[in-house]
């Protein structure tokens, strides 16, 4: 499965931390948490207000959102 972008939204928009080393389970629990509370619309708000408000520091969580959602969803070999 390939990772899809609003699983990398909705992780970003999640309440995990990088510094928390969440495992493969916790990252897709907190996707569909962040998801199921927020919608796909509501996710992509919260990305673009974190953008616009945190701009030094988004960057960096995005990538590691994007790095974390692709651990956590590999693609069939």
């Amino acid at each position: 499965m390939a990772v899809q972008l609003v699983q990398v939204e909705a992780l970003f928009a999640s309440h995990l931390q990088r510094s928390q080393a969440p495992t493969a389970e916790l990252i897709r629990d907190a996707i569909r948490a962040t998801v199921a509370r927020h919608g796909e619309n509501g996710v992509a708000a919260l990305v673009a207000q974190e953008f616009g408000d945190h701009p030094e520091t988004s960057a960096g969580r995005m990538r590691w959102a994007r790095q974390a959602c692709s651990a956590a969803y590999p693609t069939a070999a």
